[in-house]
């Protein structure tokens, strides 16, 4: 594997040939994630999934099935959601996903016509009074109950901070859509350079800012739990780059 991040093959790993790897391998593990589910739907083998027949395989059988309201009531929440998440995808509107409409559909994330839609679910999933914005209990609540009712640790009350000093930006006390954007999708933050940052920074011992094979090796347990050797897999199975 460090023989492959090495691109230019000079004998050293770089931050930015690490960040690089990173990225393709990142890229793989969705279009892995992809081809491993796309026969489960695409029913007609057509190389295409239309809505129905994403529909039809996620929800036929407990739409049909299921007459306890409960269940009725979230898969009718689901529903609406998933078929607004799919036409957005779905570039040219002909209601049949592509291999990439598919993609973008599974890894909204990953694409720049998807954000808002990303921002979108966020918000719907954090904002339990529905006013279209997310107050601090709120976005408090996403991450901790307070169960028992006694006092918020410590760590509850950095994020309490966090959210009035780097999330409600224009201190009106919530998050609107603008805001919620910047904390899950920062634009000025790239994961991948971040990842690739601090394997550096953990691993070069002689400081000179890139690694050796003997860098890497000595400190293999951190490379094992990052993505960089996809959290230790490829170590176990051979890929192709």
């Amino acid at each position: 594997i460090v023989d492959r991040i090495d691109d230019n093959k000079d004998g050293y790993l770089t931050t930015e040939e690490l960040k690089n790897w990173i990225k393709r391998v990142q890229k793989r593990y969705i279009y892995e994630n992809v081809a491993k589910v796309w026969k489960d739907y695409d029913l007609n083998k057509d190389n295409k999934i239309a809505w129905e027949e994403y529909k039809q395989a996620t929800y036929g059988y407990y739409l049909e099935e299921f007459q306890d309201a409960t269940d009725q009531h979230s898969f009718k929440k689901m529903l609406p959601r998933d078929e607004r998440r799919f036409k957005t995808a779905d570039l040219d509107g002909d209601l049949a996903a592509t291999r990439e409409e598919f993609t973008a559909f599974l890894h909204p994330e990953e694409f720049e016509h998807m954000k808002n839609i990303v921002v979108l679910e966020t918000l719907e999933d954090i904002d339990k009074n529905e006013d279209g914005f997310v107050d601090q209990d709120e976005y408090i609540a996403d991450m901790f109950a307070n169960e028992e009712g006694g006092p918020e640790p410590d760590w509850v009350i950095t994020e309490r901070e966090q959210f009035a000093d780097f999330r409600d930006l224009n201190k009106d006390g919530k998050m609107d859509k603008e805001e919620i954007q910047h904390w899950i999708l920062p634009q000025d933050y790239d994961h991948a350079l971040a990842e690739a940052r601090h394997l550096v920074y953990e691993s070069d011992v002689d400081k000179d800012q890139k690694l050796t094979k003997e860098e890497v090796l000595d400190n293999w347990n951190m490379f094992v739990g990052s993505q960089a050797t996809n959290y230790g897999e490829d170590l176990t199975r051979n890929h192709d780059e």
